[in-house]
């Protein structure tokens, strides 16, 4: 079993980690995408995009970056890398994009968030698989003595955007965020970094 093989139903029965939809985040205001990714997306959404692959290096990987540059490298990106957290409750398998907060670290180290590809085009497929990751990153960082209050998520079609939040339990965002609306996705992403930080800062 593997990160991929788990439905919510297996989460709750292993992990007793129950699920609900609710609105994650407040209205924002909208950032200001950077000359570079709004090139970068125009350029790249141009070329054929049939595979989640295709996807992840032309439109997640450049807005990825364009969030790491925005906080002047507090975060950093690991992509398809594996993450064993559990061998033996199945807690274990390849990740589409880590993202950590950036300790200089060539391991990975203090996972915050989890992001899937979804399959076949369908947001709602990738939804266990990114819960599963993301206890995954909580058990993961406990191991390494880092207790973090949450873990965020998200699954991407490379167009659609759903965010999840891993705290007691399993949140899961009522609204979709789409790659034409990219200042509010920016901002949607910026808050969530914005509360690791706050987090570091309370330490």
């Amino acid at each position: 079993m593997s990160y991929s093989d788990f439905t919510l139903r297996d989460l709750q029965k292993k992990f007793g980690i129950k699920n609900r939809v609710e609105h994650l985040f407040k209205k924002f205001e909208p950032l200001i995408p950077s000359d570079w990714l709004k090139l970068t997306l125009n350029k790249t959404t141009q070329l054929p995009s049939r595979s989640e692959k295709s996807k992840s290096e032309t439109i997640v990987f450049p807005i990825l970056v364009e969030l790491r540059d925005r906080n002047n490298n507090f975060i950093t990106i690991y992509s398809g890398d594996n993450l064993t957290a559990d061998e033996k409750s199945g807690l274990k398998g390849e990740c589409d994009f880590i993202i950590t907060k950036d300790t200089g670290t060539f391991d990975i180290n203090y996972p915050i968030m989890q992001m899937v590809e979804a399959k076949k085009n369908d947001i709602e497929i990738g939804i266990p698989q990114c819960a599963a990751q993301m206890v995954g990153a909580k058990i993961y960082n406990e191991k390494n003595d880092t207790k973090l209050e949450y873990i965020y998520g998200c699954v991407t079609t490379g167009d659609e955007w759903l965010f999840l939040k891993l705290g007691s339990e399993l949140i899961i965002d009522k609204r979709k965020y789409f790659s034409n609306e990219l200042g509010e996705l920016l901002a949607v992403f910026q808050n969530i970094v914005d509360q690791y930080k706050q987090l570091e800062y309370n330490d």
